[in-house]
């Protein structure tokens, strides 16, 4: 009676003790009473039969019921076992005491008394064996009634009864004994065990010795496969119970029952097919044990053989037709449920997934009769180019994504069909024409028009193309290599097939953003799919970007996309990362088109502050980070399995009510493989940068063609020439110091916004570039004292060619002096001429001889020194020069330190020339 004392212990805290002397608790006492100390056995069941009537219809009468009342009915459980009118009666009052009620009746309080029976009967485990010991009864009642008080004890206190039902001798065995029992027994039983498979490992292995896939499969033949009701579901479920996560479980049924009754299922008879709700739930949960079959047991211990065992069930499966019934529902099936065909197309993905043999088989299937027969791979590509389907064309797409992973033969074979058709043939319907090669249909999808339905399929055709150049570089550089016809009203020749996708992704933005957003379905993944070809085609392929910066247009649209206003963080994001491919798998050493020249227009047009933060937006976007956990499905059980049809239905008839981040295609298109891609390419873009910023020129070596004089230039024109030079390189590196000193500060702030937030981890690429860049800072400290030294001892050399110069400039003064005395004594002498004309003409011819030989004999004695004080002056300049060159590099100002040289000597001169005056 200890069980009771603590049940009312509860009650009593709950309700308080007035409600323990209610008119209710005094009736079910009253019955009670009549029932254990009764001595008339009609009266004893009639009271049992008023007790189960007041359990059933209130919930006072269930909590007097709990506080006093079980012990009463396991006492007769256990001593009135003949009696089974009693049995009955009592287990019928315990189904009712644990059953919740749910009309208005009763106290208004957050105690289920329900609930509280449960709690209360399944402490302790010897009402467990004796509820395990009626089944062995002969009354079916009995049975029925003690399998719907172990369910229902089951759903409230899951735990508990496991570990009740493991230590009980042959407990489980009961239980399965049940399945071979009537109909109503046998679905009771069914549904019992189904709950209590669902996470017990240990029960798991004891239901599958106990000969359950036997069993499985015979109800299920029994009640017609797929056609059956909801114990065909009850029957799969408990399959898929067994078999998930459980490697061992999976080997036994390959090896013992085989997988052929599986299979079966998936089978679809008569011309006519009909798919009611429960039929497709049906085929789903077979799709589901499908693929827990192909997916494995999940061992984490020993994880290579857990590969091997997939393999083994792979192989199987399709050496048993498998793959013939699955591209029949996904495909062929085109009256069955959308969920159907999908779930079909993904097995199709995964059973070819990593599996040689079954790639082979998959690229020699053949759909269709004759003569509109045509491979499994161009009607799996078909579907996806025509299908209205968002979920139809994520679940064919996957099949490509799998066929081509790690698949380079696949393809290569495929890349080979990428034959451009004649113009006429691009005009015919998908549906009509069956004839063309996989990789003419692909082409001709990317190729239809700019309207806006054809970009949405060019976009699908696009996702089809990625998957097969994905890591694969020879593709790629075919595909390069693919030529166009030009569109009719072009007069042009023929078209790259790179310029044409680069140039419907522009088209596509204008359709999406003519209105200022992009809200129709199409476009939230027309540009995302287009750019998530480039980004997979251009990584790691210098001739694909070679190819997109042949036209100069390409890189001012991606500049342009990566800041417009109206799109959104994951175009920005996809575009910034083929910006970043541009400048991380570019060899070209033209100018503009290098790799330098990219990130200058990157930081001119969108700035590396908010290039950068492109990255960063759209990985924390809800699309981006779900990728980082494994999209998990929810086991198919009764409680959501009509809800799975009917939210399919619901997004095919109104995709418009999908969420953005929710949209299956963005899902899709950033699933795991791709993030990664992402996220690799991202640091080495930003290491790539962040080099070209720091040595912009480091490795070119050109001498500039103005250092050289040109011919028949004098000396005056060519040092001016030289100067102005010197002062657009001045100008040049200003610039690039002023952009530089931008990045510097844009980074310091970034590196601000960093510390605010001390919460958030560094991430580990940026720990390696502060590392570095910490590094650097310390060699260029280094340098710079170096250069420091370097800089006084220069100065001093300044200083000393400063001396030289105003030397110079003296020397020069002193030949002025000397010319212009000379030109005195020429004047002299002319007038002495003119004074010797007007004495006599007989001394003019000797006058003229003379004056002519001392004009000569000046000119030449001037000239020499001329050309001496120039030559002179030359190495001066030379000298001056290299020095100008070397202070430039240490960042002085060169003519702040020339300033005010010669002003001396000017200033001398001036007043000399004003002392001639006076």
């Amino acid at each position: 009676m200890d069980l009771v004392s603590g049940y009312k212990g509860v009650f009593g805290a709950v309700f308080g003790n007035d409600n323990s002397n209610s008119s209710e608790d005094s009736y079910v006492e009253r019955l009670l009473d009549r029932i254990s100390n009764g001595v008339l056995a009609d009266d004893r069941r009639l009271a049992m039969t008023e007790l189960q009537a007041v359990v059933a219809e209130s919930s006072a009468s269930q909590l007097a019921f709990g506080a006093m009342g079980f012990p009463v009915l396991v006492s007769v459980l256990k001593e009135e076992r003949d009696d089974t009118e009693m049995v009955r009666g009592a287990l019928e009052t315990l189904v009712g005491a644990l059953t919740p009620i749910n009309h208005g009746k009763g106290p208004k309080n957050d105690v289920q008394p329900a609930l509280m029976n449960t709690d209360l009967l399944s402490r302790e485990a010897d009402n467990i064996s004796l509820l395990l010991g009626l089944l062995t009864e002969d009354d079916f009642y009995i049975r029925y009634y003690t399998l719907q008080i172990l369910t229902v004890l089951l759903t409230n206190s899951p735990n508990r009864l496991q570990e009740a039902i493991l230590i009980i001798p042959r407990g489980i065995t009961r239980l399965m004994d049940m399945l071979m029992d009537r109909e109503v027994i046998r679905n009771e039983a069914l549904l019992l065990l189904t709950y209590l498979t669902r996470e017990a490992e240990e029960i798991q292995k004891i239901v599958v010795f106990e000969g359950a896939f036997e069993k499985i499969f015979s109800i299920i033949k029994e009640e017609g496969g797929s056609d059956g009701g909801v114990v065909v579901q009850d029957c799969l479920e408990l399959l898929n119970n067994l078999l998930r996560n459980n490697t061992s479980n999976q080997i036994l049924l390959r090896e013992t029952v085989g997988f052929d009754p599986l299979i079966t299922i998936l089978k679809l008879r008569g011309s006519t097919y009909r798919f009611t709700q429960q039929k497709t739930i049906s085929l789903l949960s077979a799709l589901e044990t499908i693929k827990l079959l192909i997916t494995g047991g999940g061992s984490q211990t020993d994880a290579s053989k857990d590969s091997v065992d997939r393999l083994n069930n792979k192989t199987v499966l399709v050496q048993k037709k498998l793959l013939d019934c699955l591209l029949v529902l996904g495909i062929e099936s085109q009256w069955a449920p959308v969920t159907v065909r999908c779930s079909a197309l993904r097995c199709i993905g995964d059973i070819i997934a990593g599996h040689p043999k079954n790639l082979d088989a998959i690229s020699n299937k053949h759909l269709g009769e004759e003569p509109h027969v045509e491979p499994a791979l161009n009607s799996i590509l078909r579907l996806i180019l025509r299908t209205s389907s968002a979920q139809e064309f994520v679940a064919a797409d996957y099949v490509f994504k799998r066929f081509c992973e790690k698949n380079v033969e696949g393809q290569t074979m495929l890349a080979s069909t990428l034959i451009p058709q004649p113009h006429p043939m691009t005009h015919t319907q998908l549906e009509e024409d069956v004839k063309l090669s996989f990789g003419s249909m692909l082409l001709r999808g990317l190729t239809l028009s700019e309207n806006e339905g054809d970009l949405e399929t060019c976009s699908r055709a696009a996702s089809v193309l990625s998957h097969l150049l994905g890591d694969n570089i020879h593709c790629k550089d075919k595909v390069v290599k693919i030529e166009l016809d030009a569109p009719a009203q072009s007069f042009g020749g023929s078209e790259l097939l790179l310029h044409r996708i680069v140039k419907y992704l522009a088209v596509s933005s204008s359709v999406s953003y003519k209105d200022g957003k992009g809200s129709n379905s199409g476009s939230l993944y027309i540009q995302p799919l287009i750019l998530k070809l480039l980004v997979t085609w251009l990584a790691d392929c210098p001739s694909a970007v070679s190819c997109l910066l042949d036209s100069r247009p390409h890189l001012t649209y991606l500049l342009e996309l990566v800041s417009h206003p109206s799109a959104n963080v994951y175009v920005k994001g996809l575009a910034a990362t083929v910006l970043g491919e541009c400048v991380l798998y570019n060899n070209a050493s033209d100018g503009g088109r290098d790799p330098f020249s990219i990130v200058d227009a990157i930081s001119q047009k969108v700035g590396l502050t908010s290039f950068f933060l492109k990255f960063d937006d759209m990985q924390r976007s809800c699309v981006f980070s779900a990728s980082k956990s494994v999209r998990h499905s929810t086991p198919l059980v009764r409680s959501n399995s009509a809800s799975v049809v009917e939210i399919e239905e619901i997004d095919q008839n109104d995709p418009g009510d999908h969420k953005y981040e929710d949209h299956p295609i963005l899902l899709s298109t950033f699933d795991a493989e791709f993030v990664d891609l992402i996220r690799k390419l991202e640091a080495d873009i930003r290491e790539s940068i962040v080099e070209i910023y720091s040595n912009p020129k480091s490795k070119v070596a050109v001498v500039p063609a103005e250092l050289d004089q040109k011919a028949g230039e004098n000396e005056a024109h060519y040092i001016k020439r030289l100067k102005l030079f010197l002062e657009s390189q001045c100008t040049e590196i200003q610039d690039l110091l002023g952009r530089n000193a931008a990045l510097a500060e844009d980074l310091a702030m970034k590196g601000g916004g960093n510390n605010l937030q001390p919460q958030k981890s560094i991430a580990g690429s940026e720990r390696v570039q502060f590392e570095t860049l910490k590094r650097d800072l310390e060699e260029a400290s280094q340098r710079l004292d170096i250069l420091k030294a370097e800089n006084v001892e220069l100065e001093s050399k300044a200083s000393m060619y400063k001396n030289l110069a105003a030397k110079t400039e003296s020397d020069l003064k002193s030949l002025s002096d000397a010319y212009n005395s000379l030109e005195q004594v020429n004047i002299q002498l002319e007038k002495e001429v003119k004074s010797l004309k007007s004495s006599g003409s007989s001394l003019a011819v000797d006058i003229e001889e003379i004056k002519a030989e001392a004009r000569e004999e000046a000119q030449t004695e001037c000239e020499t020194e001329l050309n001496d004080l120039l030559v002179c002056l030359g190495q001066e300049q030379s000298k001056v020069e290299k020095l100008s060159a070397r202070l430039l590099e240490l960042g002085e100002d060169v003519d702040q330190l020339l300033e005010g040289i010669g002003d001396d000597s000017g200033q001398q001169e001036g007043d000399d020339d004003d002392d001639d005056e006076d």
